[in-house]
C-alpha cells in the first residue's frame, strides 16, 4: 500500500464556543486525489487549512509529508521549523486567489521561490515562465491581476503553488469564485496535475468533476466525516442518509440548492 502523505488522527478545532472539527481521522496516500464534499459549514475548509497548519488544530495528531506533530501543545524552535517545512511541502490554492495586486503574474509566481527557497533571480524567472506556460498563461506573464480574468487569476495561483515544488497541493473550492464559463480552464489544469500523480485534496461542490477526478470522496457534516467511498459508490449508492440528502440537493451543474441540509448539532465552518 502506498505510504500516507497526509495523516490526521483525532483532529479537533474550535473557534470560541463553536466546535468546528470534532475528532477527524483521515489518511491521504501519496499520489491520491481526495475530494472533500459536504454542505456549507460542514468543516471542509477548516480541515484542509489544518492540513498545512494555516489553522492550528486544538488537539490530535497530524503528519504531513514526513513532518509529524502533536497538536495543541506549545512548539519549541525545532517544532516551529518543522511546521514551516510542512507548509513549504504543501501548496495551497484558495477560493479568492490571494494574488499580490502590485505584482505581475510572473512576480506572483516567483515570490515564494525567491523569498523562501532563495532561488537566484534568473532561476526563479525560468521556473516562473515554465509554470505559467504549463497553466496556459505564458502570454500573460507581465500582466497584473487587475487585468486578468478570474480563471486566469486562479491558474496563476496554481502556478504559484507549484513553484514551491510541493509534495501535495490543497485546493479550497478553486472554482467557487468563478463564473461558470471559466470553470473548465481551471479544472483542466487540476486534471493534468492528477494525471501526473500529484497528491491533492480538493474541496469542491463540482459533482461531475469530483466523480471524474477523485480516487476517493470524503463526505463531511457537522465537523465529522460521515462517509468515505470511491466516486461511483458515493454518487450512486451512498450508505448514509446525510450523504443521500446532500446529493438530492445538488443540481446537475454541481451547485448546491438553497435549502439547507439538516445538520447534527451546531453549524461548523
Amino acid at each position: 500500500m502506498t505510504q500516507p502523505m497526509i495523516e490526521l488522527r483525532g483532529i479537533h478545532k474550535r473557534f470560541a464556543d463553536l466546535e468546528v472539527l470534532r475528532g477527524v481521522d483521515l489518511t491521504v496516500r501519496a499520489g491520491e486525489v481526495v475530494v472533500l464534499m459536504g454542505p456549507s459549514g460542514s468543516g471542509k475548509t477548516t480541515l484542509v487549512r489544518c492540513m498545512n497548519l494555516l489553522e492550528e488544530p486544538d488537539s490530535g495528531h497530524l503528519r504531513v509529508c514526513d513532518c509529524a506533530f502533536d497538536c495543541g501543545s506549545p512548539r519549541d524552535r525545532a517544532g516551529r521549523r518543522l511546521a514551516r517545512q510542512a507548509r513549504r511541502r504543501t501548496g495551497m490554492v484558495f477560493q479568492q486567489f490571494n494574488l499580490f495586486p502590485h505584482m505581475t503574474a510572473l512576480g506572483n509566481v516567483i515570490e515564494g521561490p525567491r523569498q523562501v527557497r532563495q532561488l537566484p533571480m534568473s532561476e526563479a524567472i525560468a521556473l516562473g515562465e515554465r509554470l505559467l506556460d504549463r497553466v496556459g498563461l505564458s502570454g500573460k506573464r507581465d500582466e497584473y491581476p487587475s487585468r486578468l480574468s478570474g480563471g486566469q487569476k486562479q491558474r496563476v495561483a496554481i502556478a504559484r503553488a507549484l513553484a514551491m515544488e510541493p509534495r501535495a497541493v490543497l485546493f479550497d473550492e478553486p472554482t467557487s469564485a468563478l463564473d461558470p464559463e471559466l470553470h473548465a480552464e481551471v479544472l483542466e489544469v487540476i486534471r493534468e496535475l492528477a494525471g501526473e500523480g500529484m497528491t491533492m485534496v480538493i474541496v469542491t461542490h463540482e459533482t461531475h468533476f469530483a466523480r471524474e477526478i477523485a480516487d476517493r470522496i470524503v463526505f463531511m457534516d457537522g465537523g465529522v466525516i460521515v462517509e468515505e467511498a470511491a466516486p461511483e459508490a458515493f454518487f450512486t449508492r451512498p450508505t448514509q442518509e446525510r450523504a443521500r440528502s446532500f446529493l438530492r440537493l445538488v443540481d446537475h451543474t454541481g451547485a448546491t440548492a438553497a435549502a439547507p441540509l439538516p445538520r447534527r448539532g451546531e453549524e461548523a465552518v
